[in-house]
């Protein structure tokens, strides 16, 4: 098999060749490179001991040079570069006690993940696969290299890992590496929160989101997000629903996946495309492509757990129709609870927080109505806003879609009119701000913003009045000679 390597590896690799020494690029780069993808990063494996690797280069770091790993810097762009190695016994489900380097490839392949991470590629040899790998790749396979229960006792957030590359690449989990993952679920409770947290972006903003199933079924989400496993046992007993809460919350994932990923030749939420009406994914689409990977992931994030808070509300009346007041305001708190423990950062929970809350927000498809929602939720998440309701309806029941894909049609059309006319929505809006009020006589404090704020709900209901004589004139009919308000 032929690889096209980059210029900058093929330099590192034939560098150290040329100095003796074996070297390959190894993992994930090789296993994407092989089904098509482009690979995020470059990453070499070689025989030759760290301190001469860092000879032989003129620029260099020592990201991990207690485990042999030292990052090659060539034109401001870093490859980690590290040698063979033997891992000792694992004392903490992450770390081994101690690292043996080798000069045997094989065993540096063999402490490796799962059979597609553990094959190795330079010119002179080719691809060096000791495991199966591309027989797993080509029948779609996530398989642990050796004793699946033994690579999982080494670092149990390989479990997480496995169902991340299993959404990642659209493969199952072998059997025997599944079995060993519900065997061991509960070993996830060593790992941190943080390391936790990026496995489950990066399956969130995947190709296949729906596979977070995967991580319930095997009963990981029990140690790192127990709330899942409740709303995945709560039925929701109402006519707007044919799912659980929580198999309504993952459907509404994929939907707001397949949102930024419409490509009609994507299988792996096939089902959930196929109910999705075609203007719907171009309205949508259309939105989504204007935001970038974290927008995507504060979207997934948002999906995953808008209903959150639905048992803890739920109520039944005498009919058997299951009834959720407050569950979005509800919601956006334990998102937030969720989302510290996960260790986001505060932009992330706060909007998730806000689409949280305001995700159930029913609009008058009316121009002054849209526009005093904006001002309520924020001009800065309406797009975002939008998709989580299109996103909410597709995973509901689909003899309610039309009405409610209607009049979200019509609201969704109204804000684009609405921006398109500049109309003020917030208070960097209006044509007034704190310097005009202290030379008409307003004294600097809460008084002001109290004022600013009045004047924003004028011009919200009539944007022609958002003029700077106007707005003075009104400051002036509400104020006495102290410039407090009347």
């Amino acid at each position: 098999m032929k690889m096209i390597l980059p210029e900058d590896v093929s330099y590192i690799i034939h560098k150290l060749e040329d100095a003796g020494y074996e070297a390959f690029a190894v993992g994930g780069c090789v296993r994407d490179t092989i089904l098509g993808r482009t690979p995020l990063d470059w990453d070499i494996t070689t025989s030759a001991q760290p301190s001469f690797v860092k000879s032989c280069f003129r620029r260099t770091i020592d990201t991990g040079i207690k485990h042999g790993t030292v990052t090659v810097m060539i034109k401001d762009k870093g490859y980690e570069v590290t040698t063979y190695r033997i891992d000792g016994k694992y004392k903490d489900g992450r770390h081994p006690e101690s690292v043996e380097f080798t000069s045997n490839l094989r065993l540096d392949l063999e402490r490796r993940d799962f059979t597609v991470n553990a094959m190795a590629y330079n010119d002179k040899l080719g691809l060096v696969d000791e495991f199966g790998g591309i027989q797993d790749l080509e029948n779609g396979i996530i398989r642990c290299v050796g004793d699946a229960g033994s690579r999982f006792d080494e670092d149990a957030l390989r479990m997480l890992r496995a169902v991340r590359f299993s959404g990642q690449l659209g493969f199952c989990i072998e059997e025997k590496t599944r079995q060993a993952i519900i065997e061991r679920a509960g070993s996830l409770g060593r790992i941190s929160a943080e390391r936790i947290r990026a496995e489950l972006s990066k399956l969130l903003v995947s190709d296949n989101p729906g596979q977070i199933r995967e991580a319930y079924n095997t009963g990981m989400t029990k140690v790192f997000l127990p709330e899942l496993d409740n709303i995945m046992q709560t039925g929701q007993h109402n006519p707007h629903h044919i799912y659980t809460v929580g198999e309504h919350c993952i459907r509404s994932t994929e939907v707001m996946d397949l949102f930024f990923n419409p490509e009609p030749e994507r299988i792996m939420c096939r089902e959930t495309r196929n109910i999705i009406p075609d203007k719907v994914l171009k309205v949508a689409g259309e939105m989504a492509a204007c935001m970038d990977k974290k927008q995507q992931l504060i979207l997934c994030l948002t999906m995953l757990l808008h209903d959150i808070a639905k048992p803890e509300v739920m109520t039944i009346d005498e009919n058997g129709t299951g009834h959720f007041c407050g569950h979005p305001q509800k919601g956006g708190e334990i998102a937030e609870k969720i989302l510290r423990r996960l260790t986001f950062d505060n932009e992330t929970i706060s909007v998730v927080k806000r689409l949280v809350k305001y995700h159930d927000y029913r609009i008058m498809p009316e121009p002054r109505a849209v526009r005093r929602a904006s001002s309520k939720i924020g001009s800065d998440i309406m797009q975002m806003f939008f998709l989580v309701q299109y996103a909410d309806i597709m995973a509901q029941n689909p003899a309610t879609f039309d009405e409610k894909l209607g009049k979200l049609g019509m609201v969704t059309r109204e804000y684009k009119k609405i921006v398109e006319e500049a109309a003020p929505l917030c208070l960097k809006d209006l044509d007034i701000n704190g310097k005009d009020l202290i030379e008409a006589g307003i004294k600097p404090g809460p008084v002001m913003g109290e004022i600013l704020g009045r004047l924003l709900e004028i011009v919200i209901d009539e944007p022609d009045n958002n003029q700077k004589d106007i707005l003075l004139s009104y400051v002036k009919e509400v104020t006495d000679t102290y410039g407090n308000i009347k």
